[in-house]
């Protein structure tokens, strides 16, 4: 069975209250990737994955879930900053329909409006090189957009707990 593509807000009920998650930043060159602690306190960065054509991506994603046990995805929604949904959205959707069809793990869509241009600024400020922020910011938006999204399930739980 395919698994469910949802805002994170409808997938978040459906998820086992541990357990890692994989947290994905799309681009159409790279995939950032980072995954968090099975406490779901802290999200890394973890590998920058070079795109070569959807199947050995979804591959390498997939292992990577595995190798880390991983209960759920955690994928970025790029959002236009007046909250319509633009080409690279609809091609995330698109991506993530695809992907849903190759595992049976929840995915749960996250606005990451503001993930590359936050990192980009934690990278400037931490006086990085061009080529150094260029080698590591796909994974730290992964992690910035997953940080976001746990920050947010941690609020939701202890609303429902209390």
């Amino acid at each position: 069975m395919p698994a469910l593509v949802l805002p994170l807000a409808e997938i978040a009920p459906r998820l086992p209250h541990r357990g890692v998650l994989v947290g994905l930043d799309l681009g159409t060159k790279t995939i950032g990737v980072a995954a968090c602690d099975a406490d779901r306190r802290l999200a890394v960065g973890i590998e920058t994955i070079s795109r070569k054509g959807f199947r050995a991506d979804a591959a390498r994603l997939l292992d990577l879930a595995k190798e880390r046990r991983a209960v759920g995805f955690v994928l970025g929604l790029p959002i236009n900053m007046d909250g319509s949904e633009g080409p690279r959205a609809q091609s995330t959707r698109a991506f993530a329909r695809n992907f849903a069809r190759m595992t049976e793990l929840p995915i749960g869509l996250w606005d990451e409006r503001w993930s590359t241009a936050a990192v980009e600024r934690e990278l400037i400020a931490a006086d990085a090189s061009r080529a150094k922020r260029a080698a590591v910011v796909d994974q730290h938006a992964a992690a910035y957009i997953l940080q976001g999204a746990l920050d947010r399930l941690a609020r939701w739980q202890r609303h429902s707990a209390g």
